[in-house]
């Protein structure tokens, strides 16, 4: 917004009874910074000072048109919010920077009645995060719910330092928990692996935690996870699952609902 006055009077070259008095117009455009000057021509020394003061007013630091950054690179991996805040990732009305997973086969994926949605596929289906998250010391919540098929429903996928892990809820037949791959062993088969009964249509709410040298998971407020990764090899299951990096939620021939997904940075937390 341009910034204009008007000096009526210059007491020291016209007097306030002259009929001729001076009218000095200024237009400062702080957006272009160019300076517009109607000035009737007579003094020298005047038109000295209002070049002066019209440099003074040209250093005077124009307000930012609201926060310019470079668009989100898919995949980057990179800080977000300031420590402690949470980041609503879901609105419940529009995938907003989520987007379908291209798995060959995956089921489709919509929006509605406030929650997120992955139809069956012939094997992964699933959704992806499109903007920054961090890859160490973060917090990032979910709430997802199976409703239909006998394998995983929530399959999350998210960075751990410079690599990826997957937490596994009701694979291999619908009852297996764990994370997916520690030294080479999938959810299946590793320290974190324990199996449970998970209802169709019932809402699980999930928190993983990642610091480093160590992962916690919680089911509805129980810790289930309680991993320590210095001197553990980490990395994903060989395969599609690769393609939710560096966060992303998975089905295996199982329709889901997901809701409520936070993402939440702890102190010291990196993403460069």
């Amino acid at each position: 917004m341009g910034l204009g006055f008007s000096l009526a009077r210059i007491w020291n070259f016209a007097p306030r009874e002259s009929p001729s008095f001076w009218l000095v117009k200024f237009q400062l455009c702080r957006n272009t910074r160019q300076v517009q000057l109607s000035i009737p021509s007579r003094s020298t020394a005047f038109c000295a000072g209002i070049v002066l003061l019209s440099t003074a007013l040209c250093s005077v630091k124009a307000e930012p048109q609201g926060n310019v950054h470079a668009p989100a690179v898919a995949g980057s991996v990179v800080p977000v919010a300031a420590d402690g805040a949470v980041q609503t990732l879901f609105d419940g009305r529009e995938l907003g920077g989520w987007k379908r997973t291209e798995f060959s086969g995956g089921g489709e994926v919509r929006v509605e009645d406030g929650v997120l949605l992955v139809e069956p596929g012939e094997e992964l289906s699933g959704i992806q995060w499109t903007k920054p998250v961090p890859f160490l010391n973060y917090e990032f919540e979910v709430e997802a719910q199976r409703r239909s098929g006998l394998d995983f429903f929530c399959g999350l996928t998210f960075p751990v330092g410079a690599t990826h892990l997957s937490l596994i809820l009701g694979g291999w037949g619908g009852g297996t928990v764990g994370i997916s791959s520690i030294d080479g062993q999938d959810a299946s088969r590793n320290e974190t692996t324990f199996f449970r009964t998970f209802d169709d249509f019932r809402w699980y709410k999930v928190r993983v935690r990642v610091e480093a040298g160590r992962v916690r998971v919680w089911l509805d407020g129980a810790s289930i996870v309680d991993l320590e990764t210095r001197g553990k090899s980490l990395g994903l299951r060989a395969g599609e699952i690769e393609m939710s990096r560096p966060l992303g939620l998975a089905t295996f021939r199982t329709g889901a609902a997901f809701r409520g997904m936070t993402l939440r940075k702890l102190a010291g937390s990196e993403g460069k």
